[in-house]
């Protein structure tokens, strides 16, 4: 691995895998919902779209058939706390790629028009997570649990902010947060010996000043919410305080949801789905931020079952909490996560978002021997220890369901 900083104070890191034929290029920026205000929330995710919408040079279709005519994957995501635009190509086809990519990144016009045509793409976005209820509960779920800080603002925004943005605001927001101090550039796969040279003829030119982003610590607010919904099932989410990025204990909670929620072998799946059949989905997962971190279970059920599933689920947390998990179950789990960790890095895609949301996140990277290790130190206390300090605090409760009726907490 490889970290060059530009004189401009953006970031190249790179991973070399010369036994492969892709390369998978990213450029991400330390933007996202989680520092918006509450009347603009939803401008990262609205800038995203805006980049694919034309530059001085080329239309929106012209980029997409640029990336087409060489059989490349273009896309992009909004997160909490980031915005990446990324692609995967042959590797010859790297130089052209990076021509693409920042020519969208410095030279998107934000035409007017393009402007209120792409308004009306993001509504029918929010309203297609409005129509898909085993999305907008996690969505919920967010909002409770860290009600007075961003971080549980919606990514995608709201329908009222997306109709007002304007042009100035999308360039006064650009300038802000997509300054060189905010910006890697994440590479992996057989890369061409000039790539950071190719990197810093179309980077270094940009300017800014850092922007400071707020570091406050967001609150978890432990809060239930009903929304009454015509759904074919009733859908639920139980949160609880979990922990950030940078937290020691991570490992340990990472191994206590493979436990408790996160495969088909886990105790929730096992009880809820194949001893009761009470759910075809149900699953726990932490989302780890910044500064903070959400650790979750969903379901979803037939409606009227929606108490049955919460004291199951209770009943097992209680069963964790109270008597902690078992050996087996301990080194089944470290065994898992070993695995889906060494699979994931077969693929360059994943390579290059380890790279760029550790460097821009964390501005540190560890081997994978590394993490390995820190797995396979993690004891049956540690674990346990955690179970006690997740599941022994107050919850949020989600619920949607034609009734909106929530079950007895």
């Amino acid at each position: 691995m490889l970290i060059h900083t530009l004189k401009n104070g953006i970031r190249i890191v790179a991973e070399e895998i010369p036994h492969v034929r892709s390369i998978a290029l990213g450029i991400w920026v330390g933007a996202g919902s989680e520092g918006e205000s509450k009347q603009v929330n939803g401008i990262s995710h609205f800038m995203e779209h805006m980049l694919f919408k034309g530059t001085t040079t080329r239309t929106a279709r012209q980029i997409a058939e640029g990336f087409d005519q060489f059989g490349g994957q273009v896309n992009a995501f909004t997160s909490k706390e980031v915005t990446c635009y990324y692609a995967k190509v042959l590797d010859q086809h790297f130089s052209m790629s990076l021509d693409l990519l920042a020519d969208m990144f410095f030279h998107s016009t934000f035409d007017e028009l393009e402007i209120e045509k792409e308004k009306k793409v993001v509504l029918e976005e929010i309203s297609m997570v409005e129509d898909t209820p085993d999305d907008l509960i996690h969505d919920m779920l967010s909002e409770i649990s860290f009600s007075e800080h961003p971080l549980g603002y919606p990514v995608i925004g709201t329908m009222d902010n997306v109709s007002s943005f304007t042009r100035d605001q999308l360039i006064a927001y650009r300038k802000s947060y997509y300054n060189p101090h905010n910006v890697v550039i994440a590479l992996a796969g057989n890369l061409p010996n000039d790539y950071v040279q190719q990197v810093e003829q179309y980077f270094s030119h940009q300017q800014g000043e850092e922007n400071i982003l707020d570091d406050t610590t967001p609150l978890f607010t432990p809060q239930v919410i009903a929304k009454q919904k015509t759904t074919e099932q009733t859908h639920l989410c139980i949160g609880y305080q979990g922990v950030s990025l940078k937290d020691q204990q991570i490992y340990p909670l990472i191994l206590l949801n493979n436990i408790l929620g996160g495969n088909m072998s886990s105790r929730l799946f096992q009880e809820v789905r194949e001893e009761r059949g009470l759910a075809y989905s149900v699953y726990s997962y932490h989302s780890a931020h910044r500064y903070n971190g959400l650790f979750a279970i969903y379901a979803g059920t037939k409606h009227g079952q929606e108490q049955e599933v919460c004291n199951v689920i209770y009943d097992v947390i209680n069963q964790v909490a109270d008597c902690g998990v078992l050996e087996q179950e301990l080194i089944k789990a470290q065994e898992q996560l070993k695995g889906s960790m060494m699979l994931g890095l077969e693929s360059t895609n994943n390579r290059m978002s380890r790279l760029g949301r550790n460097e821009l996140l964390l501005k540190k990277h560890q081997t994978l021997d590394e993490i390995i290790g820190q797995v396979e130190k993690v004891t049956l206390e540690d674990v346990n220890k955690m179970a006690k300090r997740i599941f022994q605090s107050s919850y949020s409760l989600a619920l949607i369901s034609p009734s909106g009726k929530l079950p007895t907490i």
